[in-house]
């Protein structure tokens, strides 16, 4: 209940004229998409430092984060994955990941252990930092 009352509440603060700035880019538009089913399994990529952000395309805070997601997996190209997982198709990741609400980020080591775990809206900068904190120029 509570969940659906902020997200409600965001909704409104984004999409009200208050903020005619923020972009609304589609999830995923140029991000790595987890492919759907028993390929999930494959993430966090081995070898290899990896954000994982699960959400889902309608979700409005992760529709915030999908152009930050884009230029950050530009930008860490061979130096870290960014890969974002929906939920509404990969449900079972959602279990997996042990996600309570969306979107989650979390990040692993290049062993695939989970250094840090985030819920909710994370800006470029605090992404930037875990990624560096983890080694990742």
């Amino acid at each position: 209940m509570v969940v659906m009352v902020i997200c409600l509440a965001l909704l409104k603060l984004v999409s009200g004229p208050c903020c005619p700035d923020v972009k609304m880019a589609p999830v995923g538009e140029g991000v790595k998409m987890a492919p759907v089913g028993e390929e999930v399994k494959n993430v966090p990529v081995k070898g290899m430092v990896t954000m994982v952000d699960l959400g889902a395309a309608s979700c409005v805070p992760c529709k915030m984060m999908a152009p930050i997601l884009d230029k950050l997996e530009k930008r860490y190209q061979a130096k870290a994955a960014v890969v974002f997982i929906d939920l509404r198709y990969n449900q079972e990741a959602a279990q997996q990941f042990r996600v309570q609400a969306i979107p989650t980020q979390i990040f692993f080591d290049k062993d695939g252990r989970e250094i840090n775990r985030h819920i909710g809206y994370m800006n470029e900068e605090a992404i930037v930092a875990q990624l560096k904190s983890m080694g990742v120029q």
